[in-house]
């Protein structure tokens, strides 16, 4: 039996997040039955899960709650060190032969030396998701961003193997930390193909837009978290900048915000009727009828792999318009539209006059895309070659 570790998501039963989505897919679609997952959990994922066992099983999997303080940005690294020891100790405990770690995002590095030891002790190897340029993220201060530089530099020297869930990011570490002599492979994210279940005339479609005031195929949408490199200012006042008569939808969180208010102040979308935040969707039918019936989907996102809501939109929505940069252009390939930050406007207008067969088109290549690459199922299985 293979035991896998995983060390770095919240945990399962996954109530949000893509590497809680990540684990929680891995282990809902196994198939090898000679492989065994231990996922680590913090106390909270557990307890909103209404879970609180220490030790407890989820799709097959054993998982363990692991405590950690509420130290501020700190608390993601402390669990992820706290959740390395616990599943050291449960790897000694259960004499594994040749267990695989895989820690997901590169929060240790510091840390990571001794622990690497202590596994290889074990006759173990060390895998790492290297994830995204977190320290390109605007939302840390720049000592923090330091920070994130330098783990993930002593992340990527002590892995035995980096799995990328991009090519973009892949080719990145191997530039980058050429010194090391990286080893890398690529398995992408995955997503689900399913189509909503909702109906127009269902009372959840029926009340969401009627209380949001949007029609049906009247609304470009974007969903994301509300962040300045996911290019937000660029989008609304690109928007703001066009001609067309439809809404601009933003799913997105922006309760006490700081950023939000600067937008409002600098861009004043408050004062453009087309321009709608409409708050978080969490019921996930819903989500997914809103998406298949947007007229089309924007995705700024300028930092990271392959993000979990762009493989949604290339699934479900036909017309999908994508910041024109590595990550996207890899995973978007001839199924979208692709803008620069200061033609954004243009390309919404020319959208608008796309025909329905133009559009039928571009929507059929979309889920193609993903079909092929990026379903879980697929996703999975490369996997569980890789961890045989």
């Amino acid at each position: 039996m293979k035991s896998v570790y995983i060390i770095g998501s919240k945990g399962i039963p996954a109530k949000y997040g893509g590497f809680e989505t990540f684990v929680e897919k891995l282990t809902e679609y196994q198939k090898a039955s000679e492989i065994h997952y231990y996922v680590s959990c913090t106390r909270e994922n557990s307890e909103k899960s209404g879970i609180s066992e220490d030790i407890f099983t989820h799709n097959g999997a054993t998982c363990f709650s692991v405590d950690v303080p509420n130290i501020g940005p700190a608390k993601a690294i402390a669990y992820d060190i706290a959740a390395m020891k616990k599943a050291i100790q449960l790897s000694k405990a259960n004499k594994d032969e040749s267990p695989i770690f895989y820690v997901l995002a590169c929060r240790i590095g510091p840390f990571i030396s001794k622990f690497r030891k202590e596994i290889h002790e074990l006759g173990g190897q060390l895998f790492v998701n290297p994830d995204g340029h977190e320290w390109l993220r605007e939302k840390w201060s720049l000592p923090v961003r330091k920070y994130w530089k330098l783990s993930e530099s002593l992340m990527v020297k002590y892995a035995d193997l980096l799995i990328c869930d991009s090519k973009t990011i892949e080719s990145y570490i191997q530039k980058d930390y050429a010194k090391y002599c990286p080893k890398t492979t690529y398995i992408a994210y995955g997503t689900d193909l399913s189509r909503s279940q909702l109906k127009n005339d269902d009372p959840h479609v029926h009340s969401w837009f009627s209380e949001k005031d949007v029609s049906e195929n009247e609304y470009y949408l974007v969903v994301g978290r509300f962040v300045p490199e996911n290019n937000y200012e660029t989008m609304i006042k690109e928007f703001m900048k066009s001609g067309s008569e439809k809404d601009f939808v933003l799913i997105t969180n922006v309760e006490e915000n700081a950023f939000y208010d600067k937008l409002k102040k600098e861009t004043g979308f408050d004062k453009d009727k087309r321009i709608k935040f409409v708050g978080t969707v969490y019921d996930q039918e819903l989500l997914k009828y809103i998406r298949e019936n947007a007229y089309a989907y924007f995705h700024g996102h300028e930092v990271g792999g392959t993000n979990p809501s762009l493989l949604e939109a290339l699934a479900s929505t036909k017309l999908n318009l994508l910041l024109n940069v590595g990550f996207n252009r890899e995973v978007g390939g001839d199924g979208a539209v692709y803008w620069d930050k200061a033609s954004l406007h243009q390309v919404i207008d020319s959208c608008e006059e796309m025909s329905s067969a133009e559009i039928i088109v571009m929507d059929k290549l979309s889920t193609e895309q993903v079909l092929n690459r990026f379903t879980w199922p697929f996703i999975v299985d490369e996997y569980e070659r890789l961890f045989r």
